[in-house]
């Protein structure tokens, strides 16, 4: 299985001006947030509010600045929480993004399918014992 890119799009929540950051992000099922260049944020008006930590797919804790802002891709505009990355990292299309537009990835044809609806379902968790 290989990796799936797409182009987003990013911009300062609220914003309807030109000012905006496109790049193409790795869609990453196993990040729940996206993440972007501070830089680019920054130049944005994208703000840290506060910060988070996240657990990295080496098992290593790492703590990030959080903020806010809107992603579109494929059509869809999101409002999501966004992590500042560092100035020359890839950016990354998290998990939430994904469901809050109404995606999945499929793995095989390597590229985002869209749900076909949304799930409103109870998740019953049971204890084993």
């Amino acid at each position: 299985m290989g990796l799936t890119r797409i182009a987003v799009t990013v911009r300062k929540l609220g914003s309807k001006g030109e000012e905006s950051y496109t790049a193409t992000f790795l869609v990453d099922t196993g990040a729940v947030d996206s993440l972007v260049p501070a830089a680019e944020l920054r130049k944005l008006g994208i703000e840290p509010r506060r910060t988070e930590m996240y657990e990295m797919a080496d098992g290593q804790l790492e703590q990030f600045d959080i903020g806010f802002a809107e992603l579109t891709f494929l059509g869809k505009e999101v409002p999501v929480q966004i992590m500042f990355g560092a100035d020359d990292a890839e950016p990354i299309l998290g998990v939430i993004a994904l469901e809050q537009a109404g995606f999945m990835v499929d793995p095989v044809a390597e590229r985002l399918k869209r749900l076909p609806a949304r799930s409103l379902k109870a998740v019953v968790l049971k204890s084993v014992a």
